[in-house]
């Protein structure tokens, strides 16, 4: 079919098939390469077999089919992501995507699929309304123009709400339809590449099907500043849906920041320089620039039939100096501010009148939605204005065509183009401005490209950079184009051509690929430093079998809500109270009231937090990281030593005051042996910057000469006594534990259990002393003492009473050498001695709660699992 030339035009052959394909419909995508290495089937497909396979999934396939009678007749599709892999040959390539038309009956499905099986082509087949809501609807009403920085759509509030909720809905069902395809076609070994924000929920469905498959995802459009993305409802999942991938691509530094950055403000998780990290899982994210495949439109143009369209044009140009855009006609593409700006280039350069013509190539796109038939108008308008305004009889100044080219007359065009007019309002990268350089060998032509294009921070150096919304400058770069030095004209060639033909489409994807594998041998490595995830079925059973059990279980995090549900920023007085979990406190129950079981929970709260919400329950509670004990029949003591000054508190609470002060949302909390710097609710960028400020101070000020110790936490400074650790008071309060219950019996179960700082983990390394097949690791470790338990037929010493360090409040204390350091022979001796703990490795369970870097022998991803292991082990009681 033709292309449509809008009314102002003048009557040039451009030789315009808007249907006809950049490769013959016989041709394959993959077979390209094979033809070129092999020349019977059986070698072609030993080649084959020797390179890695790629599934390319992408919304839409690289053909288009459409139905003739009972067969299919399948031509292939324009657009950037199918220019970019056309010359990828690396690869045994397999693409996957939407058919784009609706196939409702089975035996249309199955020829469908098998005429492009022959292009090595697999569709997905969405049922229409869904598609509907999908494509047209969260696609491109919602992410397209958000990713593009026109905001959501101005609708009524309640039908916007409404829309929402039933696009969203099926843009998740039909990312659900591409896992599907992917998983049924997927062997191992295959690397997985997602493309765009189509497919933003694909890796999170991948990673649940299969969690070793590669999956890497690729965007194509812009990605927002965070501020831009928070707007968006969905916004928290779709960013976690990716960060399921292994690896996530950009094509440009900018949007990978603004990706990393929107993870960090929103998500709350820490940007790294290598991606973003979620408690020891790293999804790296990169930057890479797509490219093309030059030598197509080198070669092209040594083609007869171009070279004939090259002499027609020239002659029907002759006299002319030739601007060129090329472009969907497209919101973001900025064609009125082209036209504008080419408007004001003769009224102030009058020489040049009757001496330059603009061809704008316009692909017609989205013809059915408002808003673009309202852009078409007013395109037409202003074309017609100017052609009106400076044309003649004989000639006018703009030709405006509606309609596709084919591409050697694209390439013909490109090749007597004098300056090339890229005025993209915003754009993911836009390849016209890289097919536009391998077209200039001869001619030199200049690039004026748009700062907004994702091309200008590769092809900036050569090109000219322009600010597309301001008018005058577009204008006075043209003139500055057009008169410019043959010899500057040939040194920007020379620096473009040189980066197009180095950075590649083939380039592009082998890279990716390659990164993408690389990623995956990393994260295996630091998959052998995260703790395996807890059998919870074993853990229960040997639960069932022991005689005397010890839990001691962690707060934060451990026995409240999940940590995912914590981090709204606007709970925040809510969230300053810890409370256990409801639907824990009927499991929590039933174990403290087994006779065979001792829970103890060993927090860094505070006192008044854990009798607030355990007073009622038959258990032992341990505030402060074990600085204060008790159960919760008697009264708390105190496990510090007397001579422990806190004449550094103070000093430091001022320095916490001025912190909190000057960072927004930030509190501290004075405790009574520590105090605590909170910045999670802060932004997180200002607060990591606030953090450091603060450390200096401290470093450098009150502490410098102090023996404290300073914890970082993910989003917290904590500071403290030197020694005070969960791991170093277990010792004491194990030893009032067994002298209270006067136990008999040795403890032969041990759960160990929280969220814990890497500073309290040496809780862990305790009880790996008194497994039977473990030996200690080095004498220069800092493990923490096992408690001096009596042996058979001895008393526990009493303890001290009525040592208060706090004035007001009475506690009791534990031992006056509980932060001496002890060699570990000392420490073998007393395990020897010891006949109160008869524990063997099946019967020991340490395990961290959300958090994947640990020294703990497994892991729990949430809380909810603590409840599932929990309410497991209360059903044996």
């Amino acid at each position: 079919m033709k292309g449509k030339v809008s009314y102002q035009q003048s009557k040039i052959l451009f030789h315009l098939e808007s249907s006809t394909s950049w490769l013959n419909d016989e041709e394959s995508l993959q077979p390209v390469s094979g033809a070129r290495t092999s020349h019977d089937g059986g070698a072609r497909k030993d080649f084959q077999s020797s390179k890695q396979r790629l599934l390319v999934v992408a919304n839409r396939l690289p053909v288009a089919a459409v139905k003739n009678g009972d067969s299919w007749q399948l031509e292939m599709s324009a657009g950037g992501l199918v220019s970019a892999l056309l010359g990828v040959t690396e690869f045994d390539t397999r693409w996957i995507g939407w058919a784009g038309i609706n196939v409702p009956d089975e035996s249309g499905q199955k020829t469908l699929s098998e005429a492009l099986a022959a292009k090595n082509c697999i569709p997905v087949f969405i049922e229409e309304e869904i598609a509907h809501q999908y494509y047209n609807g969260y696609c491109n009403n919602t992410l397209w123009p958000l990713f593009h920085y026109l905001g959501l759509p101005q609708e009524d509030h309640l039908a916007t709400t409404r829309n929402f909720k039933s696009q969203f809905e099926a843009y998740t069902k039909a990312n659900k339809c591409f896992a599907d395809v992917v998983s049924k076609h997927y062997e191992e070994g295959d690397a997985v590449w997602c493309h765009d924000y189509h497919l933003m929920f694909l890796p999170k469905y991948l990673k649940e099907r299969n969690s070793d498959m590669k999956v890497g995802w690729f965007l194509h459009t812009p990605f927002p500043s965070s501020e831009i993305h928070r707007m968006l409802p969905s916004r928290s999942e779709l960013l976690k849906s990716v960060l399921s991938a292994d690896l996530v691509g950009f094509h440009t530094y900018d949007y990978a920041r603004h990706f990393v950055s929107a993870c960090t403000r929103i998500l709350g998780l820490e940007g790294t320089p290598e991606g973003v990290e979620d408690q020891g899982k790293l999804t790296r994210v990169a930057v890479f620039p797509v490219g093309i495949d030059p030598d197509r439109f080198i070669q092209a143009l040594e083609l007869p039939q171009v070279k004939d369209i090259v002499k027609e044009l020239k002659q029907r140009f002759t006299g002319y100096k030739v601007l060129l855009g090329v472009d969907r006609l497209d919101m973001i593409k900025g064609i009125p501010q082209k036209i504008l700006a080419f408007e004001k280039f003769p009224e102030e350069n009058p020489d040049w009148r009757h001496k330059v013509v603009l061809l704008q190539i316009a692909v017609p796109t989205r013809t059915h939605v408002l808003k673009y038939k309202q852009l078409t108008s007013q395109v037409h308008e202003i074309v017609g204005r100017i052609n009106g305004r400076f044309g003649s009889f004989s000639s006018v100044p703009i030709h405006h065509l509606d309609c596709t080219l084919d591409f050697h007359t694209l390439c013909a065009i490109y090749a007597i183009t004098d300056v090339a007019l890229v005025t993209s309002l915003r754009d993911g990268m836009n390849l016209v401005s890289y097919e536009f350089v391998p077209c200039q060998a001869a001619n030199k032509g200049v690039l004026i490209l748009s700062e907004f294009a994702g091309a200008a921070q590769s092809l900036g150096a050569g090109a000219i950079l322009v600010n597309p919304w301001n008018v005058a400058e577009v204008a006075s770069s043209i003139s500055y184009a057009l008169n410019m030095s043959a010899d500057e004209r040939e040194k920007r060639h020379h620096h473009n051509f040189l980066h197009v033909t180095t950075h590649t489409s083939q380039g592009w994807a082998e890279t990716f690929v390659s990164e993408l594998n690389e990623t995956i041998v990393e994260a295996q490595l630091r998959s052998r430093q995260i703790p395996p995830p807890l059998p919870i079925e074993a853990a229960v059973d040997r639960y069932a079998c022991s005689n005397n059990r010890l839990l001691i279980l962690g707060f934060d995090a451990t026995l409240t809500e999940p940590l995912d549900a914590l981090w709204r920023k606007g709970n925040q007085i809510k969230e300053l109270k810890h409370k256990i979990r409801s639907d824990l406190r009927e499991p929590l129950r039933k174990l403290c009231d087994d006779p065979k079981t001792t829970v103890l929970v060993l927090s860094g709260s505070n006192r008044s937090a854990l009798d607030n919400n355990f007073g009622d329950f038959n258990l032992w509670l341990a505030a402060e990281n074990g600085i204060f004990l008790r159960a919760t029949t008697g009264e708390w003591m105190m496990t510090m030593p007397e001579n422990t000054s806190m004449d550094w508190v103070d000093s430091v609470k001022r320095v916490f005051e001025y912190f909190t002060q000057r960072t927004p949302r930030s509190h501290f909390e004075l405790r009574e042996t520590s105090l605590i710097w909170d910045y999670r609710y802060s932004d997180a960028k200002f607060g990591r910057l606030q953090a450091r400020d603060l450390l200096m101070h401290l470093w450098t000020g009150p502490i410098s000469n102090l023996s404290l110790d300073v914890v970082q936490g993910s989003q917290s400074i904590e500071v403290r006594s030197v020694g005070v650790t969960k791991g170093a008071a277990i010792d004491r309060i194990l030893g009032e534990i067994v002298h209270n219950k006067g136990m008999k019996e040795p403890i032969d179960y041990v759960l160990c259990m929280g969220h814990f700082l890497a500073k309290d983990e040496d809780i862990f390394s305790y009880f790996e002393l008194m497994l039977p097949s473990e030996t200690l690791t080095s004498s220069s470790s800092q493990v923490p003492t096992p408690f001096g338990t009596p042996t058979a037929g001895s008393s526990a010493a009493p303890l001290k009473k009525q040592h208060s360090l706090s004035p007001g409040k009475k506690s009791s204390f534990i031992g006056e050498s509980m932060l001496d350091p002890m060699m570990g022979a000392d420490r073998m001796s007393l395990l020897e001695d010891s006949s109160l703990i008869n524990l063997q490795a099946e019967n020991y369970f340490s395990c961290s709660v959300a958090r994947k870097r640990s020294k703990s022998r497994y892991l729990l991803r949430s809380s909810d699992e603590v409840l599932e292991l929990l309410r497991g082990m209360a059903n044996h009681c």
